[in-house]
């Protein structure tokens, strides 16, 4: 009996230990395994409490640096717990700011894997920041078992470039506004969006692209304002807590997964926002939460003094090609494609993740090829923010081959063309056609390049063609924030105005710059409500503002009805496809086959100069009875521009698809329906464009 009892007792004493994988708190029979890294200190915590905003924790667990620790990880397994229990840690060491250690004993810290965070009431920021314990007001992480939900046979939907178009959208402000005829309990909530899914559906979107959807601190932001974009992260695997409805520490999972499986049921994908290149504990003078109070000078890249260095513009870097960092991310990534099942990541700041731990770029970074040749991974879409806020720029440049890039030269060259800069002709034409100097080294497909005209960091499209200068006195920073470079024209009168001649040449522009977006080659991406020339009263950068300048005021697409119907068109013909043939071609696969001529108002003779503001396009199928003659006009003056002869045409003839200079509904016809057009030339007002349509009608049988 006693050898009995001296075996048990040893079987105990070692499960009790628990184990150093896997990371985060892990549910098991019997209880839960934690296990969290944390290097050079003398001491960790294991934190339980019953309520997110209990002062004192229900149960402290310390952790023995003989029994519970293995090399830098510190482990536990813990009975009678389950999915659910909050926790957190606190962990003593230096503070030895030059030599990169800052421990801070007094602070809760959340779990670095933790797949849950439950924000207390009273959260304080502030509270954080300053020495002393800061229970009451911390976030504290929550036991998950990701095995419990139902997906009901759900998989990424690996939709093809080719077929996809990319809606940038933000969560909360979908549906935030009363506006939405969301419910008030479910608006601004995953839920909230998933009853917004016939709209995103009918408008003809196939992705979307969130903005971030990771735990974020709310309070990053300038007093009496809040964090609205969301990029300030605190967690890499929980979701924000505050876009559920759901009552609960486990209800953002949940509801987060109802999300995404509604949205796939509708054949649209899932692909998120990450940041994966700084936290919200910012500089020195910012907040410990979790990473700098865990192994500060391994998650974060310092200086030889021991100060943050800064390529972000948010105060700290992650150190994201140390090898523990690298896991982490990769981890991350993992979790969010097999647990929660998003369909791919828009990497913000992407260019961090090829600087190593003291700024400088590498030739091959480890963790962007770690992301590149991953199993798990391969079929997920990867997008690229391909430059950071310390000068690296990559566009064209980054590295790996499934890697696609937000083009930030397509927006800036479109917008300067069709605002009516000079010498832009040449690099307008390039932008349509996938920017091969820019890309066409890679031998890549069109796809690699995602094009916008606007995204969440800017000007919103109606602001684009409504404001000279940016207007962010509302951000409380004296209009100094936010980019200056706006390449925007006000039409003529700064802001809002109920001059019709402004809002005609307003609402042309638009159309322009949306059909850019949707006929060019490459990859499309519209900004959230642009399709309903939504406002931001001329503010270029509302990351402060979670209120109606931030928000979709669905009232506009009723009001602007027709800009909505013209954005709907666009999209339907870029993805339709032929009924008449074996070979199922996009409108984006049919122009990278095609045989192109270019001319200017003259045939043949494209006017390249400093001075010109015109270009024109013929685009002959090589595959289909189709060509399309394209037409852009962006001076400011009318323009003849002549056409090639009908006999060399499918069908003979002539037909007018989208004239923007044109009021509803004729601005874009339907495709069985297209007028005729006689002829040998087509006058063009100032700032339009129009595409003319051959086709034969015994083998053009596509619909609208």
């Amino acid at each position: 009996m006693a050898n009995s009892s001296g075996r048990s007792g040893r079987k105990n004493a070692e499960q009790l230990k628990g184990n150093t994988s896997p990371l985060g708190a892990t549910v098991a029979p019997g209880g839960v395994n934690f296990s969290v890294f944390a290097r050079d200190c003398s001491g960790v915590e294991l934190l339980l409490f019953d309520r997110a905003d209990d002062a004192v924790p229900s149960r402290v667990i310390p952790l023995d640096a003989k029994n519970n620790r293995t090399y830098h990880y510190w482990h536990v397994f813990v009975p009678g717990v389950g999915a659910g229990q909050l926790y957190g840690y606190r962990v003593a060491g230096p503070f030895e700011p030059q030599r990169g250690r800052r421990f801070d004993p007094g602070k809760v810290l959340i779990d670095p894997y933790g797949r849950a965070v439950a924000v207390p009431d009273g959260y304080r920021r502030g509270d954080a920041c300053l020495p002393g314990d800061n229970a009451a007001s911390a976030m504290k992480s929550v036991v998950a078992d990701p095995r419990g939900y139902n997906w009901e046979g759900d998989q990424p939907l690996k939709r093809p470039y080719s077929s996809t178009v990319i809606y940038e959208m933000h969560v909360a402000g979908f549906t935030r506004h009363p506006s939405s005829g969301v419910s008030e309990e479910r608006r601004g909530t995953y839920a909230g969006l998933i009853e917004k899914i016939p709209y995103l559906k009918e408008l003809g979107i196939t992705a979307v692209e969130l903005l971030p959807v990771f735990q974020f601190d709310p309070l990053d932001a300038p007093l009496g304002l809040r964090n609205y974009w969301g990029y300030s992260p605190v967690s890499f695997f929980a979701p924000h807590a505050a876009y559920s409805s759901k009552q609960g520490p486990l209800g953002p999972l949940d509801e987060f997964r109802d999300m995404v499986k509604a949205l796939h049921k509708a054949g649209i994908e899932v692909i998120l926002d990450v940041v994966y290149n700084h936290t919200s504990e910012g500089d020195h003078n910012g907040p410990t939460f979790c990473f700098r109070g865990f192994a500060n000078d391994v998650y974060y890249s310092l200086a030889p003094d021991g100060s943050y260095l800064n390529h972000t513009g948010c105060g700290n870097t992650l150190n994201a090609n140390h090898h523990v960092v690298r896991r982490l991310i990769i981890d991350s990534l993992h979790y969010w494609v097999k647990e929660m099942h998003v369909d791919g990541f828009r990497f913000d700041l992407a260019s961090i993740l090829s600087r190593d731990g003291q700024g400088r770029p590498l030739k091959d970074p480890p963790i962007l090829w770690d992301i590149e040749s991953d199993p798990a991974l391969a079929g997920i879409k990867l997008i690229a923010e391909a430059w950071d806020a310390g000068g690296l720029y990559q566009v064209g440049s980054f590295i790996g081959d499934s890697w696609k890039e937000w083009n930030g030269e397509f927006r800036d060259d479109v917008r300067r063309f069709l605002k009516g800069d000079e010498g832009m002709v040449s690099c307008f034409a390039a932008r349509i056609l996938a920017s091969p100097d820019i890309y066409g080294h890679q031998e890549r497909e069109p796809e690699q390049s995602i094009n916008f005209v606007t995204c969440h960091d800017g000007f919103t499209l109606n602001d684009l063609v409504s404001y000279d200068k940016k207007h962010n006195e509302a951000n409380g920073e004296g209009n100094r924030d936010g980019s200056d470079a706006n390449a925007s024209w006000n039409c003529g009168v700064e802001g809002a105005t109920d001059d019709p001649v402004i809002e005609a040449l307003r609402k042309r522009q638009v159309k322009n710059f949306i059909a850019v977006t949707l006929l060019a080659l490459g990859t499309p991406m519209i900004l959230m409500g642009d399709e309903a020339r939504r406002t931001q009263l001329g503010n270029n950068n509302a990351y402060c503002q979670d209120n109606e300048i931030g928000w979709f005021d669905w009232k506009n697409v009723e009001e602007h009805a027709d800009i909505h119907r013209f954005t709907k068109e666009l999209i339907r013909a870029r993805l339709r496809q032929s009924e008449a043939s074996a070979d199922v071609l996009s409108l984006s696969q049919l122009l990278g086959q095609a045989r192109l001529e270019w001319h200017g108002v003259r045939l043949g003779t494209p006017d390249w100069s400093h001075e010109s503001h015109s270009i024109a396009l013929t685009v002959r199928s090589t595959t289909k009875s189709l060509v399309f003659h394209y037409m852009v006009n962006a001076y400011w003056e009318p323009l003849s521009f002549m056409l090639p002869p009908p006999r060399k045409l499918p069908g003979g003839v002539w037909h007018r698809w989208i004239d923007t200079s044109l009021d509803s509904p004729d601005d874009v016809a339907p495709w069985d329906g297209l007028p005729l057009v006689e002829g040998e030339s087509y006058r063009l007002p100032p700032r339009s464009l129009v595409v003319l349509v051959a086709k034969n009608r015994t083998k053009s049988r596509t619909r609208s």
